[in-house]
């Protein structure tokens, strides 16, 4: 009886060890240069629908299924997706615009597992053309913080934002000028 009560106790401990060294937060950004004037490439990234044409996960699930409320480029828009085990399930809403610079969003992520994260797309003009930098962040929760031990979610998240920004450059840089 003792033996089960003193593996209790050192399971307990390692778990509580390991919430205890877990990283509490995580901020996943990338960033590209497009040779497109800053006010094009805000108008279109302002668009959460837009994001279907860019978006590596469109690829992952191309019969995602696609739900809207509100008015496409303004806060309070909500952008919800309903997919396959590699997508999940979740919404997207515009909190902030600030007008020429950035588009903050919440991530809600329904499923595989529920969590919540701040998004946002934020451009600058440069010499080159325009910076867009697109990232997001948030906090782990007990106990999935202990799982971001053995996941680096920069890692896994990254490419993902590498390839979105690739198709993103492609699709403003041959976009006809206005």
């Amino acid at each position: 009886m003792m033996t089960i009560v003193y593996i209790l106790l050192i399971l307990i401990t390692v778990i509580a060890f390991l919430g205890f060294i877990a990283p509490k937060n995580y901020n996943v950004h990338r960033s590209i240069i497009v040779k497109t004037a800053r006010e094009d490439v805000f108008e279109f990234l302002k668009y959460l629908k837009n994001q279907d044409l860019w978006s590596p996960w469109n690829k992952k699930d191309p019969a995602m299924k696609k739900t809207y409320k509100g008015t496409d480029g303004t806060v309070g828009f909500i952008s919800a997706w309903e997919g396959n085990k590699e997508v999940g399930a979740g919404e997207q809403e515009i909190l902030m615009i600030v007008e020429g610079e950035l588009v903050a969003s919440k991530l809600r992520f329904f499923r595989p597992w529920k969590s919540q994260s701040d998004a946002y797309l934020r451009v600058e003009e440069v010499t080159e053309g325009t910076k867009i930098i697109w990232g997001f962040a948030g906090k782990n929760k007990f106990p999935f913080s202990i799982f971001m031990l053995f996941m680096n979610m920069d890692k896994a998240v990254g490419r993902d934002f590498e390839e979105g920004l690739s198709n993103l450059k492609a699709i403003l840089e041959n976009k006809p000028e206005h």
